[in-house]
């Protein structure tokens, strides 16, 4: 093994070996400034990177210091009791607020969107490197580009005058009677139908991050090699076979960073959710009642706010932050634990 030093020393002989053969036919002080001239360089790319890299950093702190500042007021006057207050009235005198129906309504509908862009993206991704014939995967795969290219506006608008009259006039109706007599889901199904619901908004994040899950385990699916399918097929072995003990176990760890990312998108999504959500601060145990996400409720009242109410909307976001963080700190954990297992 060579060390980290011994790595530089070789570096800095093979630079003034090259500097050595450029400048061979000159005399000894246009080698001397030919060197001085390629080591300048390396030392201006060396600190215009660490910048740029600390630059991140700063920037980071930055937010996080001013989210601090913004919601020290109401972090200072509600404490813990913040993230469990479930009435939110910021026209009352004292105004009441509090964070358990964006929360609430944050995690019910990334969950629910998860639910169903998993096993979807999944899916089409399998088909995509698996079963579809060769003719029909450019253009499945263009389409699936171009949901990742459109405009979230656009969803929400889609969700709003189509996707949402649509589930309330068929498929809400339908999981309402259909349940109405069995325990529990007769109240996650509960009514009326309506439009602008937890579960609408559900269903447009799935479609929205549907394309980060597909397209990423595309790429991960395709490192596969080749000759381990083969073997598979050898022993005669299904394509679900494969692709169950050979395709996933292989790329487990793409898999789950496309999921993640996914995660990250539907936990801070604002625009389409605001649209089709209902922004409602109650917590129903019916996923076709209207909700709120964090997201959502500063969009929607940030401009009108002040004083004690801004600096409770400033708080929200910081707690989208931290859930953000904590989500995207237990993704990278969790690829650590597999790489390590992997490792052995």
């Amino acid at each position: 093994m060579v060390s980290k030093k011994q790595g530089a020393d070789l570096a800095e002989m093979a630079v003034e070996s090259e500097v050595g053969d450029i400048a061979a036919a000159a005399g000894p002080y246009d080698r001397a400034r030919a060197l001085s001239a390629f080591k300048l360089g390396d030392v201006t790319f060396y600190w215009i990177t660490r910048l740029s890299a600390i630059s991140v950093l700063l920037i980071l702190g930055g937010i996080i210091i001013s989210l601090v500042i913004g919601a020290w007021p109401a972090m200072k006057e509600y404490g813990f009791q913040f993230l469990f207050t479930k009435r939110w009235a910021p026209s009352a005198d004292p105004p009441v607020l509090g964070a358990l129906g964006p929360i609430y309504g944050t995690l019910v509908t990334s969950f629910i969107a998860m639910l169903i862009a998993i096993p979807v993206g999944l899916g089409i991704a399998i088909f995509l490197t698996e079963l579809c014939p060769q003719w029909l995967r450019r253009p499945i795969g263009l389409a699936i580009e171009l949901l990742a290219g459109i405009p979230s506006i656009i969803y929400g608008m889609w969700g709003f005058f189509v996707l949402g009259p649509f589930l309330a006039t068929t498929f809400q109706p339908f999981m309402i009677n259909l349940c109405a007599n069995i325990p529990v889901l007769q109240d996650i199904f509960a009514g009326p139908p309506s439009y602008l619901s937890l579960f609408n908004a559900s269903l447009i994040l799935a479609i929205m991050v549907l394309p980060f899950i597909t397209s990423i385990s595309v790429d991960v699916f395709k490192t596969v090699p080749p000759v381990l399918k083969e073997a598979a097929y050898g022993v005669g072995c299904t394509t679900w076979e494969v692709v169950r003990s050979v395709v996933i176990p292989y790329t487990r760890v793409g898999v789950i960073g496309g999921v993640m990312l996914a995660l990250g998108r539907a936990l801070g999504e604002t625009m389409a959710v605001t649209f089709i959500i209902g922004n409602s601060f109650r917590i129903s145990s019916s996923i076709f009642a209207p909700g709120t996400t964090i997201s959502a409720a500063i969009a929607s009242e940030f401009q009108e706010s002040d004083g004690l109410h801004q600096s409770s909307l400033i708080l929200l976001g910081l707690l989208l932050f931290v859930l953000t963080f904590f989500v995207l700190a237990s993704a990278r954990l969790m690829l650590a634990r597999l790489d390590a297992k992997a490792g052995k």
